[in-house]
């Protein structure tokens, strides 16, 4: 028996732009957008398509919260300003559809801010916090050469220590989900 090719080839190289939202139960919540370029293969007559993917947003991912003791109000503010990954990608493809898993390396920038107004205090620290990323999306190939598609990816980033207000204080995993 031939084998046919399929009607459609996911294979080479692309670029693009994206954007979307986050939140998290200890990231609050907010958009983003960027950039991703990636590489597909797809094998001849296979359905099967294998890629690698780098992306990277500036993002606004925020959370705040206070706390109150003996009449004194202390705020916190943390800010996610950018995150991005490095991940493979393994998918199914039915013609212009393509349906993929993804997962790897993750990283964030993460900014903490504690004051305290009724001693005018406030301590600031940022750190890059680096983890893991996994999620999937469906694709659809509207044009040659042009595609577009929906994706949700879940991102956990290991602790880092904050200097602030003189105390080294654990960040505690950041973990935030995103639909782009």
């Amino acid at each position: 028996p031939a084998i046919v090719s399929p009607a459609y080839n996911w294979s080479g190289f692309y670029v693009g732009a994206m954007g979307g939202y986050g939140w998290g139960t200890n990231a609050g919540s907010g958009g983003f957008g960027g950039g991703t370029v990636g590489y597909n293969w797809q094998l001849p007559g296979s359905q099967f398509v294998f890629g690698v993917e780098v992306d990277a947003a500036g993002a606004s991912i925020k959370d705040s919260f206070s706390v109150e003791d003996q009449g004194v109000v202390a705020f916190q503010d943390s800010k996610i300003s950018s995150f991005g990954s490095v991940t493979g990608r393994a998918g199914f493809a039915m013609d212009a559809v393509l349906l993929y898993a993804k997962g790897g390396f993750a990283w964030g920038n993460n900014k903490t801010t504690v004051s305290i107004p009724a001693f005018p205090v406030t301590s600031s620290d940022s750190h890059t916090h680096t983890g893991y990323t996994l999620g999937g999306g469906i694709e659809y190939m509207f044009a040659p050469n042009w595609s577009a598609k929906g994706e949700y990816m879940f991102t956990s980033l290991g602790s880092e220590t904050y200097n602030l207000l003189g105390d080294q204080l654990p960040s505690g995993t950041i973990d935030f989900h995103t639909i782009k």
